[in-house]
């Protein structure tokens, strides 16, 4: 059976970053990569008036760049193992994203974390922003701008230990794991002199539903903020691929709510994968 993999695109440099990203980390995998980009039709009816003659061109223009990336891909790919879709929507971002997951059966969304009005300051964009929180039924991966590709042998996934998790959400993590024999490197910010019982708990259950997998668990000092201290061990441990389950009250959720001033601390140099609840 084929992997399906979500890409979608404005095609600006940061999209074709995370589009080549996503090539190379499945390169030995069978899969079928959709090309998706959005015409938000209702966004540009509230900018001015738009007549049908001009949406139309936008589309055709819009299809015709998608076929041009279908091309440029699988010229720069040059895989067998590797088959490419284009999906043109005139809808919302999250919202075209959603239908595609369900339509298509997509395993993975891979995304840039900006398109092409990047802001300097942030990690992420709005777009991203509003898929993270709004897309729940699939895993995303967010690649940062201009990233060079690095076999993920390494990956970190951050936790307090208070949630139990199931085991579609650490399948997601082992999957990943296969791709290139990874390490899961679990981590704990020590916000208490010692584990409750809940906490004990649930590190015995990822432990168990982490047997086939070889991972470590680690305990950081509680120095900085969260953000800081991951992005510590980021460096420590030479980590390749961040990875978190984005449920209530998660970190991830409350950096997203965040005013976006504060956004700016939470900016991890390497891919991110955000695991559904």
């Amino acid at each position: 059976m084929k992997t399906k993999i979500l890409l979608p695109t404005d095609f600006s440099d940061n999209a074709w970053s995370a589009i080549v990203y996503a090539l190379k980390l499945y390169a030995n995998e069978s899969c079928v990569f959709y090309f998706l980009h959005t015409i938000d039709n209702e966004a540009l009816y509230e900018r001015s008036l738009v007549t049908d003659y001009f949406l139309e061109a936008l589309e055709d223009g819009a299809a015709k760049d998608l076929l041009e990336l279908k091309e440029q891909a699988i010229a720069s790919n040059a895989n067998e193992k590797h088959e490419f879709e284009v999906v043109l929507s005139a809808e919302k971002i999250e919202v075209a994203i959603k239908k595609s997951v369900e339509e298509h059966a997509i395993d993975m969304v891979i995304m840039g974390t900006k398109g092409a009005s990047k802001n300097e300051k942030l990690f992420f964009g709005s777009n991203t922003v509003r898929v993270l929180n709004k897309v729940k039924a699939c895993p995303l991966l967010v690649v940062p701008d201009e990233f060079d590709f690095v076999e993920p042998t390494q990956i970190a996934f951050p936790t307090d230990y208070n949630r139990f998790y199931n085991g579609e959400e650490i399948q997601v993590l082992r999957n990943l794991t296969e791709l290139y024999d990874s390490k899961i490197r679990v981590v704990h910010i020590e916000e208490e002199k010692k584990l409750n019982e809940v906490q004990r708990y649930n590190i015995n259950e990822l432990d168990e539903y982490l047997n086939q997998v070889e991972h470590s668990f680690h305990w950081m000092p509680n120095y900085a903020k969260k953000a800081s201290v991951i992005n510590d061990f980021i460096v420590e441990l030479d980590i390749n691929i961040l990875a978190m389950v984005n449920y209530k009250h998660s970190f991830i959720e409350r950096v997203m709510n965040e005013p976006v001033l504060k956004k700016i601390s939470f900016h991890p140099s390497i891919p991110f994968l955000v695991i559904p609840e």
